[in-house]
C-alpha cells in the first residue's frame, strides 16, 4: 500500500507535469522512474494522475532541497519551460520554505546549462550562499 507521504511528492510531480496542461512522454517516464526508486508502481501513478494528492510538509532541510531540485529536473525534462510550470514550481519551493532568492538564482541559471540541468556541486554552492 502507498504511503501518504509518497503520493504527496509524486503528487507534487504531477502538478508540475501538468500545469502546463501537457503531460509529455519524458515528463511521464521521469516520474515513472522517480516512483520505481520509491517502490511505486506505473499504476499507482496513473491513479495519482487521476486522483493527485495534497502536498505534505517535507521537515527536514535535505529532503526539501531534494524535492525541489527533483521537481526542477521534471519541469524541463521535456526542454519546454512554460510560465505555467515556472509559477507552479516557484510556488512549491516557497510553501516548502526554499528562500526565494535561492529559487530565483535556480530559475535564472538552469538557463546557462546544458538540458538546462544545474551540476550538483553548483546546486549546493546556490543553497549554501542563501542558508549560511
Amino acid at each position: 500500500m502507498l504511503n501518504d507521504n509518497k503520493k504527496a511528492m509524486i503528487s507534487d510531480f504531477i502538478v508540475i507535469a501538468k500545469a502546463d496542461d501537457v503531460i509529455t512522454q519524458p515528463e511521464y517516464d521521469f516520474m515513472y522512474r522517480l516512483a520505481e526508486r520509491m517502490d511505486v508502481t506505473k499504476d499507482e501513478v496513473n491513479a495519482l494522475i487521476d486522483n493527485p494528492h495534497p502536498s505534505k510538509p517535507i521537515f527536514t532541510e535535505l529532503e526539501r532541497i531534494t524535492h525541489f531540485h527533483k521537481l526542477v529536473l521534471l519541469m524541463n525534462v521535456d526542454r519546454e519551460t512554460h510560465e505555467k510550470e515556472v509559477v507552479v514550481l516557484r510556488n512549491f519551493g516557497l510553501k516548502m520554505g526554499i528562500h526565494p532568492g535561492a529559487i530565483d538564482v535556480i530559475l535564472v541559471e538552469m538557463n546557462d546549462h546544458e538540458d538546462k540541468i544545474i551540476p550538483s556541486q553548483r546546486l549546493i554552492e546556490i543553497f549554501k550562499s542563501f542558508y549560511n
